[in-house]
């Protein structure tokens, strides 16, 4: 096995940090300045000629596509996020065709909301990944634009909606006291802000009614599920519309309202396995079960005159379906044809018109205008593949194999195109753990992965128990001291490669980040002898820290999906199984990399796995960010970071020699 050399001269063009020495920063008290750590440096872009095969892995990343995308309230515009430099910007896009127009250039967006009236738009930004954002609010025209909620330290914030008047908007935050989410009513004129809703932990403003008077509210129970709420704007009486006895998601599918407001659709899993579409009686709570799939549904939305169209989506196995139904004719809607992948819907009240946007293995944010009563989708925006063949890019198969308990695990595999593979035996395969825990791995595109399969690596993405998509049971199965089982999984899904022809087991590497990062570090300290290298990024290694540091957020959704780190029992149980009390068995070379200004996992969380792992001897190159958080949003920090991860994930497969390696290129 080929093993990464240690000094941080092995990459090219690097800012190297000084050696370790003796003082060393505990939790949430930022990086260690001592520690040797990679850091970008400016170098030139090489991104090869098109056409070129295995093309360059910059190409992979320089693929645009658009995503959020909105209708505007009359129609005439659809808003979407879009990224040319890295940080996501806010665009308008007119639905007749016309030339598509750039509204903000600063340091990249968070979310972006219409105003009632279809002349502005609410926009967030943070600073540089810290996600303690400011509010702003745009002209159509891009011409007038004014920070209407300045951000302060400690406040993270999630925004609800702005009121029918135009005038005023409800968002959640912590500003309070810096852990629990409230909810607010602000005037944006005279910047009036007023207390709704005094919360504890985590409580969301998810929906506003089309009068304007009534909020729908969230209370977040565990990461995956919510208790749900209808909120008097004006007296603040609250309704609780749901609160089960066994936790249930009753707003991830979002909610639609019908015009006159006696009305929401929703998905709901409450006493089933999967969300189902329902229809609830606001002022009864009546609620009337509309589809049932064995399958998760999200996006619904309700558009045309008088309330006629009800769009849905149903997650199957990680591609989406669409679905649409006529209620005035009480028949199925003509459906268009969509490549495979994600799908994202918006259509504003009473519009014959929804914004469609397809991201696949294939089409990275295409938007497509579908006609309700036609049956037809026209494209207003088409990817841009950067010179990449479509016909090379690898669409995944779903797999489905049993855990050594009996448990239905199930994943995505991308297979290697024949002409890209290196000798007539099966590939390496790399592991792609996805965050969460409390996500999924879907058909969506992803440059990375593509440029792996390109070059000749397999790439399986596993949904390990804990992931959602496969029901109320299979979400919760690593719950609290069940959160080794999980790990377990992967070691489990090898095993069933080792039987299986299509990939070489004995050449895995794991790699993840955030919970995935958590995951490689945890499979390779448990299960030492499974993986011949791993790939962590901003995984935590010692629960009891992590717990005790990780943002609002966090801290309101973690105290079910791993118990209260408060409470001694949970002390001492983490203080057993976190992967940091293990890493001395971990025994193969892994890449770190962290952000700096990271507010979910601390940055410590991996200095503390690089410096066990170096006194142990085993190589732990290190790659820091000063400008990022948890991820990479600059368009310089995610190619340098890519092309030193493909790099290394090279070098482990004895796909390149690293003593050819120039210090100095």
């Amino acid at each position: 096995m080929h093993k990464l050399r240690t000094r941080c001269a092995l990459f090219t063009s690097l800012v190297l940090c000084p050696l370790l020495a003796l003082a060393q920063p505990g939790p949430g008290e930022g990086p260690d300045e001592n520690l040797e750590a990679i850091e970008p440096s400016p170098e030139p872009i090489r991104i090869g000629l098109a056409g070129e095969y295995p093309a360059d892995i910059a190409r992979f990343l320089l693929v645009q596509g658009v995503s959020g995308a909105r209708l505007s309230p009359d129609g005439d515009y659809v808003a979407v996020s879009k990224s040319i430099t890295g940080e996501p910007q806010l665009w308008l896009i007119p639905t007749d065709g016309s030339q598509a127009r750039q509204l903000t250039f600063g340091n990249g967006i968070t979310f972006f909301r219409w105003a009632p009236d279809g002349q502005s738009l609410i926009y967030g930004a943070d600073n540089a990944g810290d996600e303690q954002e400011a509010y702003f609010r745009i002209s159509v025209d891009g011409q007038s634009e004014t920070e209407v909620v300045p951000a302060l330290a400690g406040a993270f914030r999630s925004f609800g909606g702005v009121l029918p008047d135009n005038q005023r908007i409800v968002f959640a935050s912590t500003e309070r006291n810096g852990l629990d989410f409230d909810i607010y009513v602000r005037d944006l004129e005279s910047d009036e802000q007023r207390m709704l809703y005094e919360g504890e932990f985590a409580f969301w403003p998810r929906s506003i009614s089309p009068d304007g008077k009534s909020l729908l509210m969230t209370q977040a129970v565990g990461e995956d599920s919510n208790n749900l709420f209808l909120v008097d704007i004006e007296s603040a009486d609250v309704t609780t519309l749901a609160e089960p006895e066994r936790r249930a998601n009753t707003e991830d599918g979002g909610f639609a309202w019908t015009a006159d407001g006696k009305t929401v659709f929703h998905a709901s899993n409450e006493g089933r396995e999967f969300r189902a579409l329902v229809r609830r009686e606001i002022e009864s709570n009546k609620v009337t079960v509309m589809a049932a799939p064995e399958h998760d549904i999200d996006n619904v939305r309700l558009c045309g005159d008088e309330d006629r169209y009800l769009l849905w989506t149903s997650n199957e196995e990680g591609f989406f379906r669409l679905h649409g139904r006529d209620l005035a004719e009480d028949r199925a809607l003509d459906i268009p044809a969509l490549p495979d992948g994600v799908y994202s819907l918006s259509c504003p009240s009473g519009s014959a018109l929804a914004a469609l946007v397809v991201n696949g293995p294939s089409t990275p944010g295409d938007l497509l205008l579908w006609d309700l009563a036609e049956g037809t989708a026209e494209t207003l925006w088409a990817s841009n593949l950067a010179g990449l063949d479509p016909d090379r890019l690898v669409t995944p198969e779903s797999i489905r194999m049993p855990a050594r308990d009996g448990v239905t695990l199930q994943g995505l595999l991308y297979l290697p195109r024949a002409d890209a593979r290196a000798g007539d035996g099966p590939p390496p395969v790399v592991f792609d753990v996805h965050g969460g825990p409390t996500s999924q791995s879907v058909a969506s595109f992803n440059g990375p992965v593509q440029y792996l399969v390109n070059r000749g690596i397999a790439v399986f993405r596993p949904n390990i128990r804990g992931s959602t998509g496969f029901g109320h049971t299979y979400l919760t199965l690593d719950d609290q001291e069940r959160r080794l089982d999980s790990i377990r999984d992967l070691v489990d899904m090898l095993a069933f490669f080792e039987q299986d022809d299509r990939v070489d087991a004995s050449r895995a590497i794991v790699r993840g980040g955030s919970y995935g990062g958590y995951a490689v570090n945890a499979v390779l300290a448990n299960h030492p002898d499974s993986f011949m290298a791993g790939v962590s990024l901003f995984g935590v290694a010692d629960w009891v820290t992590g717990l005790e540091v990780a943002s609002p957020a966090l801290k309101a959704s973690d105290i079910i999906e791993y118990g209260d780190i408060r409470e001694e029992r949970w002390q001492a149980f983490y203080t057993t199984y976190s992967p940091i009390r293990q890493a001395d068995q971990i025994k193969v070379p892994v890449l770190y990399s962290h952000g700096v200004n990271d507010r979910r996992v601390e940055i410590y969380e991996t200095e503390v796995m690089v410096r066990t792992l170096r006194a142990n001897g085993i190589d732990a190159p290190y790659i820091r960010f000063r400008d990022e958080g948890h991820g990479w949003r600059q368009l310089s920090n995610r190619l340098f970071y890519a092309r030193r991860e493909a790099e290394f994930l090279e070098q482990q497969f004895g796909m390149t020699d690293p003593e050819d390696a120039d210090p100095e290129d």
